[in-house]
């Protein structure tokens, strides 16, 4: 991957973990936690969602390892659940709101692929990494370990002494997530190839 490549990818990266935590954002208000809007985190603005480690320091290290992808996070966005009209579900809604954000970016950007395959081969690449850096914030985001929104979004589908065991994980959280990152890259490029290919065919 060439410099520019390599520049556009980490932009893409920070623009679309902004828009992940903006959707965090504006779930949780539209559910009546004005949290967000307070802190001024209610906006795509990257500036009020970046997080030095995460949103660059990370992402330019695995440019320099030549990792097969790029990835990074932005700042959590923070809520308070007491406040979301829907008590049981509104934390797993606000949750999924992120990775459904990605989604969709992936979503748009991959038909356009799909049903354009004859555009200029430099935007083919451009929109290539849109793609593909949008599907790997959804699908690691959907790893059901604390702190990431997987473990959120199935909280609720879980009985209550399993919900206690799971909060115990909380301050193992990062670990875990750091294991992952090690030991589980082959199973989360799986996930994004096979996406890919439903999304841009081939």
């Amino acid at each position: 991957m060439d410099f520019s490549l390599q520049l556009f990818s980490i932009i893409i990266l920070v623009l679309s973990a902004a828009f992940h935590e903006y959707m965090h954002a504006w779930m949780a208000d539209r559910l009546g936690d004005h949290t967000a809007r307070d802190l001024g985190r209610l906006t795509i603005n990257p500036l009020a969602h970046l997080d030095w480690f995460g949103s660059i320091f990370l992402p330019l290290l695995l440019v320099i390892s030549n990792t097969p992808f790029v990835f990074g996070y932005a700042k959590p966005v923070p809520f308070n659940p007491y406040n979301l009209r829907d008590g049981k579900w509104g934390p797993a809604k606000v949750a999924a709101a992120g990775p459904l954000a990605n989604f969709l970016l992936a979503l748009i950007f991959g038909l356009i692929l799909r049903f354009y395959p004859a555009i200029n081969p430099q935007l083919y690449l451009l929109l290539f990494y849109i793609v593909i850096i949008n599907l790997v914030l959804m699908v690691f985001n959907l790893i059901p370990i604390p702190p990431l929104d997987g473990s959120k979004i199935i909280l609720p589908f879980l009985p209550y002494h399993l919900q206690e065991k799971y909060f115990r994980l909380e301050p193992y959280g990062m670990m875990l997530v750091i294991f992952v990152m090690l030991m589980g890259l082959n199973a989360v490029w799986f996930f994004v190839s096979l996406l890919f290919r439903l999304i841009v065919g081939g």
